[in-house]
């Protein structure tokens, strides 16, 4: 993908597209830590760029259902998959690579096995962005607004999930390198909150 021109293109789609705004800044981090954990791998950056970019196209408002039981059933990884390809081919990008983007997009939640090293640096980097302050931030942000999340506690017990199993995940270590800070911060965010009494009232 030689031209900038379809990587502003993209970017610029996404911006549009992500509600509520703090949506949008998940994918520039998410972008910059693939960099990090494929500094040594051999791998086609064009294909994670897009895949970084489309993968939770899905969770945006306007794109997902906005009643409670429907939001509760929503595959928003089938969506993603779904509207990539056209997305894609709109903005020029190399019709060769589009199938190896949305094949990283079907993998990069922490329970799903890539099958290419594109989608093992995604899923690696999305599970990073799981751990640490940014995922206070950004599970915080949800209460009340995330039919996973209607209180305190309920963001806890995803936090502490998090801490828990998904060091164990990753796959390159690169990633397990950048992800033992990250983990610290988690683990001693939550052990204050305990402290405080967060786990005990909403």
């Amino acid at each position: 993908m030689k031209s900038p021109d379809v990587r502003s293109a993209i970017i610029d789609y996404i911006r549009a597209q992500a509600k509520p705004v703090d949506k949008f800044s998940h994918q520039p981090r998410l972008y910059e830590l693939t960099r990090a954990i494929g500094r040594h791998q051999r791998y086609d950056d064009d294909v994670v760029f897009a895949a970084v970019w489309l993968h939770d196209l899905g969770v945006f408002v306007g794109h997902r259902p906005e009643a409670p039981t429907a939001l509760a059933k929503w595959d928003c990884v089938a969506y993603a998959m779904k509207q990539t390809p056209q997305i894609l081919a709109r903005f020029g990008f190399p019709t060769g690579k589009i199938s190896a983007v949305v094949e990283a997009i079907r993998t990069h939640q922490p329970q799903e096995n890539p099958t290419s090293i594109e989608g093992i640096i995604l899923r690696d980097a999305d599970i990073l962005e799981q751990l640490g302050a940014v995922t206070v931030l950004r599970t915080v942000c949800k209460i009340g607004r995330d039919t996973r999340f209607n209180t305190f506690p309920d963001a806890l017990r995803v936090l502490q999930q998090n801490a828990d199993t998904l060091m164990a995940r990753l796959k390159l270590p690169s990633a397990r390198q950048l992800a033992k800070p990250r983990l610290q911060v988690l683990q001693q965010f939550l052990e204050a909150a305990q402290a405080e009494g967060c786990t005990m009232v909403a």
